[in-house]
């Protein structure tokens, strides 16, 4: 895994969880693991290439479980670690804050 500096606390975590779809991802693996396909449908507007790269590094950054099967067709199965089960109530708060805003908005 690439180091990346950190300035604080709060920049650590964003540069783990942030962008457009980490924080979807790890809020769709909440309920238990899902295979790829399924993370794929789940997370609406991601691309294949997209998708993988962010597996990647939310498993680089030891925040999901990713779990390789050796069938044909090959299955893999991604799951929280700990460390991503302890981003959850996190990630409802922000989820939260969201109903609330879009709410006044009328969205």
């Amino acid at each position: 895994m690439k180091k990346r500096t950190a300035y604080c606390p709060v920049d650590y975590a964003f540069q783990r969880v942030g962008g457009k779809y980490k924080g979807r991802i790890l809020w769709f693996l909440r309920e238990g693991s899902l295979r790829y396909g399924e993370l794929k449908r789940a997370v609406e507007g991601i691309s294949t290439k997209m998708l993988t790269q962010a597996l990647k590094e939310l498993e680089e950054d030891g925040l999901l479980h990713r779990e390789e099967y050796l069938e044909m067709p090959p299955r893999v199965q991604y799951s929280l670690t700990k460390s991503g089960e302890a981003l959850i109530p996190s990630i409802n708060q922000f989820r939260i804050w969201g109903e609330m805003q879009m709410a006044e908005e009328n969205l």
